[in-house]
């Protein structure tokens, strides 16, 4: 299921033209998913499920520019732009 979801971010960060690097887009795309956790997280009352969400944000946004690095320095190729 991630490995789809990083598929779609990456074709997402393809879309539209910006000021920004290909891999500041994936970042971006990954933080967006993160802040999602982050607000699931924020609205449960289970502290080990609200620990257990934060904790996935925060990989989430890691992998993210783990990602966005690579991109930007040529480790991977940066998605097609097919717009």
């Amino acid at each position: 299921m991630k490995v789809a979801a990083v598929a779609g971010f990456i074709a997402l960060a393809a879309c539209g033209k910006s000021d920004q690097t290909p891999g500041e887009n994936v970042a971006d795309q990954y933080s967006n998913v993160a802040d999602s956790y982050d607000a699931a997280a924020s609205n449960t009352t289970n502290d080990n499920a609200s620990d257990a969400l934060s904790n996935t944000a925060d990989a989430i946004r890691s992998q993210g520019e783990n990602a966005g690095d690579a991109i930007d320095n040529g480790s991977v190729p940066a998605p097609a732009n097919s717009m």
